[in-house]
């Protein structure tokens, strides 16, 4: 489990790529990057480092799930993630 104090900075990270994700296109668009850079740092979704959505857990993340290998396993095994089962053959 991740620091709480990660999770929130991820969370504050994900909310500002949204408020700004207009205004960075329209600056981008026009070739502005003056004011580009005049944007917070955090509001580039370059720098966002995708976390397990569960625990927090920044290593091992499965994009197409949003969780970690360990959380996926988990859950996998309990049947909890639509079409997902064991390979048996």
């Amino acid at each position: 489990m991740a620091k709480k104090s990660k999770i929130a900075k991820f969370q504050r990270q994900q909310a500002l790529i949204v408020k700004y994700a207009p205004l960075r296109a329209e600056l981008k668009a026009k070739g502005d990057y003056d004011a580009l850079r005049q944007l917070p740092r955090d509001a580039n979704p370059n720098r966002l480092k995708n976390r397990d959505q569960l625990d927090g857990r920044p290593r091992a993340y499965m994009r197409q799930f949003g969780m970690s290998r360990i959380n996926f396993r988990q859950y996998a095994h309990l049947g909890q993630i639509p079409g997902v089962r064991k390979a048996s053959w």
